[in-house]
């Protein structure tokens, strides 16, 4: 588990391409002090396991669902990427629970500067924005964010420069694939209440709690 603040921006030093996976080396400081074989490390929001360590980094395996779930494929050599160790039990949850299990992408649809702040608009598939709800959590590139705006296509989150500085999410541009994470919350409770039940029907479901 996470927490979707970043300790350290980390930099791909090499992909080994396989057929449909690959191994992923990265070039670190931060995350590395007490970091073994067998760690998790999110790495732009995906939880990896630590495979080897390196004299500046570690590697990781990229298995096919990743591949496909996630816009890891789209990294290169020199890319930088969100990194965060797992939590332990004395870590402050100072963002909000983040599994690292990344639920789908979505895409940069627009950027803008607000005085201090920068606002994205990210759009994704209904599936994912049906767990998204206006001042909610929502991890992009496994930053822990607010959600600002909610509309039928895209929801939108405004940067404070502090997270700006300390996350890849300042050169965000416009057509980027970012990996997303819905709060993990309200997956759980549409589950107990029944698979996508339809407004109606969860109000109903709720009325008899």
């Amino acid at each position: 588990m996470f927490t979707g603040i970043i300790e350290e921006i980390g930099h791909v030093k090499s992909l080994h391409r396989g057929a449909k996976s690959f191994t992923l080396e990265v070039e670190a400081d931060v995350v590395m002090q007490g970091t073994q074989v067998g760690d998790s490390i999110a790495t732009n929001g995906v939880c990896l396991t630590v495979t080897s360590l390196t004299g500046h980094g570690f590697t990781a395996d990229v298995m096919p669902e990743t591949v496909q779930r996630t816009a890891l494929g789209e990294l290169k050599a020199g890319s930088p990427v969100n990194l965060e160790r797992a939590l332990s039990l004395q870590t402050r949850l100072g963002g909000h629970i983040v599994s690292g299990h990344i639920d789908g992408t979505g895409r940069i649809s627009d950027r803008r500067q607000d005085d201090t702040a920068l606002w994205l608009t990210v759009e994704c598939d209904s599936r994912l924005l049906r767990y998204v709800i206006e001042k909610g959590s929502i991890t992009i590139q496994g930053v822990s964010l607010t959600v600002a705006r909610v509309d039928e296509r895209s929801f939108a989150v405004s940067l404070i420069p502090h997270t700006q500085s300390a996350t890849t999410l300042h050169a965000a541009r416009i057509g980027d694939l970012v990996n997303l994470e819905n709060d993990i919350i309200a997956k759980y409770v549409e589950k107990l209440l029944g698979k996508a039940p339809s407004e109606e029907g969860l109000l109903e479901k709720l009325r008899q709690l």
